[in-house]
C-alpha cells in the first residue's frame, strides 16, 4: 500500500488563532482556526524519528479506506518540517459512546485482512522506532519486531531487571506453541487504549494516533484491556462480528508485553513488575 499523498495545506497566512490542546506524552498538539472559518487539529514535534508523521498519516488512510471505522479526514502531512492536519472532532466526554457499533466496526477492520505482518514498506512505528519489516508469520514477527528488540532496548536503558530480560527470551523461544492458531493478518490499530478513541456528541467512536501495522487482532484486544475504558459490549458485539478463537481470553498477557515493556522502558514506575506478571503466566 503507498503511502498518501496529501496537500490541502492550511499557510500560516490563514491562521487565526491557535490553541495548545493535551493528549499524548509525545508530540505537540493544537487547535487551529483558519481565516477561511474551518478548524483543525494539528500535531508537530521538534525532533521526531525519521517519516514519524508520514508514518502515521499512512495508518490514518489505510483506516479510513477501509470503510469500516471512523477516522479524521488527513489534511496535511509533511516530515520536513514535521506535521499532520486533520480534520477537528468535537469531543465529549461525558457522552455515552455507542459501544456495540464500534465492536462491531472493529470486527468489519480485522476481518477485511492485511496483505503482511508487518507493514510493506517496513516503516518504523512509535518514539521507540520499531521495526515493522514484513513477517511470514505473527510468532516471528512479535518475536523479531516486538519482543527481542524491546528486550534488547530494555537491557541497554537497564528498564528491566536482568533475569526478567532472561525469562522474557525464554518466552520467545517458545511463541510458537503460545500464539493463535494461524490466521491471516489483520490492520491493526497498533496502539489502541482508550485514549486514541474519541467520542464525539453523538456518541460515534473515533480512532486517532495509529501505530498501524498488519498483525494478530489479539493484539489490538489486549492493548484495549491493559488500561480500561472499553466495556463488555464492545467485546460481545467484536465477537459476533469477527468471532474469537478458543483461547484468546488466556493470551491476553501474551500480547500485552510489548506495551508493558515499552512503558516500563519509557516510564518504569510499577510496570517492570507487571511485566514480571506477565511473563509468569507462561512460563
Amino acid at each position: 500500500m503507498a503511502e498518501p499523498s496529501v496537500s490541502i495545506t492550511p499557510g500560516v497566512d490563514a491562521l487565526v488563532f491557535a490553541t495548545s490542546v493535551g493528549g499524548g506524552d509525545f508530540a505537540s498538539s493544537h487547535r487551529l482556526e483558519l481565516a477561511d472559518g474551518r478548524i483543525v487539529f494539528a500535531k508537530t514535534h521538534s525532533n521526531p524519528p525519521p517519516n514519524f508523521f508520514s508514518t502515521e498519516a499512512a495508518g490514518l488512510e489505510w483506516l479510513r479506506n477501509s470503510n469500516t471505522v471512523a477516522v479524521p479526514e488527513l489534511l496535511h502531512v509533511g516530515d520536513s518540517p514535521p506535521l499532520l492536519v486533520l480534520e477537528w472532532i468535537d469531543e465529549e466526554r461525558s457522552a455515552r459512546p455507542d459501544e456495540a457499533a464500534f465492536g462491531r466496526a472493529l470486527g468489519a477492520l480485522h476481518s477485511a485482512g492485511f496483505e503482511t505482518f508487518g507493514r510493506p514498506q517496513g516503516q518504523t512505528t512509535g518514539s521507540l522506532a520499531l521495526s515493522n519489516d514484513p513477517s511470514d508469520s505473527w510468532a516471528e514477527f512479535l518475536a523479531e519486531r516486538r519482543l527481542l528488540p524491546l528486550a534488547q532496548i530494555a537491557n541497554d536503558r537497564r528498564s528491566l531487571p536482568s533475569d526478567t530480560i532472561g525469562r522474557l527470551e525464554t518466552l520467545t523461544a517458545r511463541l510458537d506453541e503460545l500464539v493463535p492458531p494461524p490466521e491471516a493478518p489483520s490492520l491493526l490499530h497498533g496502539d489502541l487504549w482508550a485514549g486514541n478513541r474519541m467520542v464525539d456528541t453523538e456518541g460515534k467512536s473515533w480512532l486517532i494516533d495509529p501505530a498501524c501495522f498488519g498483525g494478530h487482532r489479539e493484539f489490538d484486544l489486549a492493548m484495549m484491556r491493559l488500561f480500561g475504558g472499553y466495556g463488555d459490549t464492545v467485546f460481545d458485539a467484536y465477537h459476533e462480528a469477527f468471532p474469537l478463537t478458543d483461547g484468546w481470553r488466556e493470551r491476553i498477557a501474551l500480547h500485552q508485553l510489548p506495551p508493558l515493556i515499552v512503558h516500563a522502558i519509557k516510564f518504569g514506575g510499577g510496570y517492570p513488575a507487571a511485566v514480571d506478571r506477565a511473563i509468569a503466566t507462561f512460563l
